[in-house]
């Protein structure tokens, strides 16, 4: 029998990215025939990994590699897909939703998944040839047509976007110059030393920084030339790339009246103001925050799908989640979660190895573990996170936890199951760490901010 043929409530979801998607493979895991589904997509393509945009621009992958569902996935499962036409309007009295194209759909229950806008600088020359963001696979094709054209790039925003555009267009072959306005690289995700590492790094690779440096115009008067600062520098370029940042995609939900914040406000079952209306991603604000990364989005999904997919309400409820950043970029490993910037009520647990060019934070409050920054080497990063969701009193676990799972965890008897545990150190390495012995297990004296107390060097 036809799986259309009997009438079945009827899904709409606004948005064919990657937490709209992974909502929808939830809920054909848990009630694969509960819903008749329709997705509407703004862009061309099918559903791909936003996240591997950064390999494509680096020549490491191909677009169709990237992608996550094709099109034989939405026919297989009997999902209407309706690509480059976007929601324009929502009635929510008659449940129906309009496209650009003049589509209209009925819904029973709509899925709002529209992710993120990337921000522009109120500055002059935005709108000029040349000129992009790095959010799609749009703007990917621009920076590598300009990549094979033109020589010398600049990029606006040393955050985790801007860093990976700077990087993907000096591997097709470009001289990138990153300008900053803070005065350290990935602020809202490293510490400052962290933060200096990166930078040296990166300059030895051969990108220009200029961090504490704000732009005041990107020059040109059809195309792109190079962009202005405020100290009136003018710095050549023929590709700028702005990624400044984000905000929350809410101009649908807005016209259609929902409850907005600085997201689409939702509750701990992903539902919006209006109780036939769920939304998911970066487009959310829950419990006053927004979420711009990925593991976020994956939880957010499978409590949406739970609740979807239930015939009377779903026990399972979104709490939040510890915001959690990884960079891989020209081989530099960084990591960072939770809350690392630290107060009068935390101390902090630093290791060093400037050899090996590694470096470890890790903050605690009350023998809890609050944030965590790790640079070179995060192998222990799934370990470390399970800690900060746990919120566990560490007990004897701190005073080895900076060395890692696989030589804290069995010592102080406490099993945390965390992927990829690195290795205890050993030899010459173990004695180079301990410049400052850490303590053992035992009466400690009082705990004190001040991180000179146990930094290793």
């Amino acid at each position: 029998m036809d799986r259309h043929a009997a009438a079945r409530p009827r899904l709409v979801v606004v948005g064919n990215g990657m937490a709209g998607m992974r909502t929808v493979e939830e809920l054909l895991k848990r009630r694969p025939d509960r819903y008749d589904i329709t997705v509407f997509g703004a862009e061309k393509q099918v559903n791909y990994d936003r996240i591997l945009l950064s390999a494509v621009l680096a020549g490491e992958k191909e677009l169709d590699e990237i992608v996550i569902h094709p099109r034989r996935w939405y026919d297989e499962n009997g999902i209407t897909l309706v690509a480059d036409d976007r929601v324009v309007d929502i009635d929510r009295q008659s449940r129906t939703v309009t496209s650009a194209s003049g589509r209209v759909a009925g819904y029973d229950r709509l899925l709002l998944a529209t992710g993120s806008q990337p921000l522009l600088p109120e500055i002059a020359g935005t709108g000029l040839a040349g000129v992009c963001t790095f959010r799609d696979v749009a703007d990917v094709d621009t920076m590598i047509r300009a990549a094979r054209e033109h020589r010398r790039a600049i990029v606006i925003g040393g955050g985790l976007l801007g860093l990976e555009a700077a990087n993907g267009l000096r591997k097709r072959g470009m001289a990138v110059t990153v300008v900053h306005l803070m005065d350290s690289l990935m602020e809202r995700q490293l510490d400052k030393a962290a933060a200096a590492l990166l930078r040296r790094e990166l300059e030895q690779r051969g990108i220009d920084i200029r961090a504490g440096s704000e732009p005041a115009a990107i020059l040109g008067s059809e195309r792109a030339l190079g962009v202005r600062l405020t100290d009136g520098c003018e710095l050549p370029g023929d590709l700028v790339v702005i990624a400044v940042g984000i905000r929350p995609n809410v101009d649908l939900a807005r016209l259609a009246g929902l409850e907005i914040d600085r997201g689409i406000a939702v509750g701990d079952d992903l539902r919006s103001s209006d109780p036939a209306i769920f939304a998911v991603g970066e487009c959310v604000e829950h419990r006053g925050k927004t979420y711009g990364l990925i593991a976020p989005l994956w939880e957010m999904a499978k409590i949406c799908a739970d609740h979807l997919a239930a015939e009377a309400g779903s026990p399972s409820a979104y709490a939040g989640s510890v915001p959690a950043t990884r960079l891989k970029v020209t081989g530099i490993d960084v990591f960072s979660a939770g809350d690392f910037r630290g107060d009068a009520s935390t101390e902090d647990i630093v290791f060093r190895d400037a050899s090996r060019r590694i470096y470890k934070r890790l903050v605690l409050r009350d023998d809890r573990l609050t944030g965590v920054v790790l640079y070179g080497d995060s192998r222990d990063a799934g370990w470390y996170v399970q800690l900060l969701r746990d919120g566990a009193r560490l007990g004897e676990l701190r005073d080895l936890m900076i060395f890692g799972q696989d030589y804290a965890a069995p010592a102080a008897s406490i099993a945390v199951a965390a992927p990829a545990p690195l290795s205890p150190p050993t030899g010459e390495a173990r004695g180079r760490r301990l410049a400052v012995a850490r303590r053992r297990p035992g009466p400690r004296p009082a705990r004190k901010r001040a991180s000179r107390a146990n930094a290793f060097s």
